[in-house]
């Protein structure tokens, strides 16, 4: 039985300071944005921004059943699309560009948008990204 070992972490460079660092003022700027359309729509907008923000992190709960057989730091493999698809930004963005040109607009929906980017910047920020197959940190 072969046992996997979570890759060495790699050491922060300059340039990837730089990057946390735009994640982060991404991440500011959109729970600004999520706030804001709380305050300017309502409830329903604050609620759906808040579940958006959380919601990223469910996907834990797929593999929650393998989680003791994982090494430290490592995602159960069957979790690892549903992780990685909840925490592409790209994602988000193309739902933000289609509501923008959409003939009707919903407030909360922006609300909500702004909650998952603020989610996966500010995971970026703190170093955490998608996940190799395996379940580990990409490096």
């Amino acid at each position: 039985m072969s046992t996997v070992t979570a890759p060495a972490p790699r050491p922060l460079t300059a340039l990837a300071g730089v990057r946390r660092a735009a994640w982060l003022l991404g991440a500011l700027s959109w729970s600004a944005f999520a706030v804001l359309e709380a305050v300017r729509h309502g409830w329903l907008a604050g609620l759906l921004a808040f579940a958006f923000f959380v919601a990223p992190d469910l996907t834990f709960l797929v593999g929650l059943s393998d989680a003791r057989r994982m090494a430290k730091g490592q995602l159960p493999p069957r979790a690892v699309p549903y992780y990685n698809a909840a925490h592409r930004a790209l994602v988000p963005l193309v739902l933000l560009a289609l509501a923008a040109v959409a003939p009707v607009t919903w407030a909360p929906a922006f609300a909500a948008l702004s909650g998952w980017l603020a989610h996966i910047s500010y995971d970026r920020a703190f170093g955490y990204g998608l996940r190799t197959k395996e379940g580990f940190q990409r490096g």
